[in-house]
């Protein structure tokens, strides 16, 4: 993929792949953003969060990048980032709470550089942790979550969306124990749709294929309008 580095804060969405700086409440975070193929481009922009960044993530995991790369083949534009302390963004590790708040500053410049499309969120492990705390407050037309973290962060007190929102489980996962994600889905209301990948662990080792498949599938009938057409949903 080639990347083109762009001044940070750009004015509006880059039309080609790019890398640039934007304000974060702890300094700047590392930011990615990358566009669907014209023909099938939808009206909407997908966020996507990466795992814990003590424990090594960043938004070039290869976990994030297959979730992007579903997404984008969907028809959404895309951003990564990387949160405070990961890779070249500022700050620290905040145990969630500046997590939270660095989430917040890049769907502002997404709201700001293109006020009138869907936002949906996305996370894997603990950046699907922070998205899921931050889509009732960001209100989120879709929620994706990869192996959310339940039993290793606090979800009770989380507002829960009622948008469309897909969960994607492993049932293998050595991280996230997958019974516990599948007791949890099952008290929430409205109830997620929940995908489980038997023989798949955490971090989707040659499954990751599979993950592509699996979001393209779900999502298919939540697509905003193709960009340049009226109307905020498909049919």
């Amino acid at each position: 993929m080639n990347v083109t580095e762009l001044p940070a804060d750009p004015a509006g969405f880059p039309d080609v792949a790019a890398s640039f700086m934007l304000d974060g409440p702890a300094g700047k975070l590392e930011t990615i953003s990358e566009v669907a193929a014209p023909a099938g481009a939808r009206r909407g922009v997908a966020v996507i969060c990466h795992p814990l960044t003590v424990e090594g993530g960043s938004m070039h995991n290869k976990v994030v990048t297959m979730v992007e790369r579903a997404l984008r083949e969907s028809g959404l534009d895309t951003v990564r980032f990387n949160f405070r302390g990961a890779g070249a963004s500022f700050g620290s590790y905040d145990k969630g709470h500046g997590e939270r708040d660095d989430l917040a500053a890049v769907v502002a410049w997404v709201r700001r550089v293109r006020p009138h499309d869907a936002l949906w969120l996305a996370g894997f492990s603990f950046g699907s942790y922070v998205s899921i705390a931050q889509s009732v407050p960001l209100h989120a037309d879709a929620l994706i979550s990869i192996a959310p973290p339940v039993g290793r962060w606090e979800f009770e007190p989380i507002a829960l969306p009622a948008c469309h929102w897909l969960v994607v489980q492993g049932e293998a996962d050595e991280v996230v124990d997958p019974q516990a994600v599948f007791d949890w889905v099952d008290t929430l209301e409205p109830r997620p749709e929940l995908v489980r990948m038997p023989d798949t662990s955490h971090f989707f080792h040659r499954r990751l294929m599979d993950l592509r498949g699996a979001i393209k599938h779900a999502v298919r009938g939540w697509l905003p309008a193709l960009r340049g057409q009226p109307g905020a949903s498909s049919e």
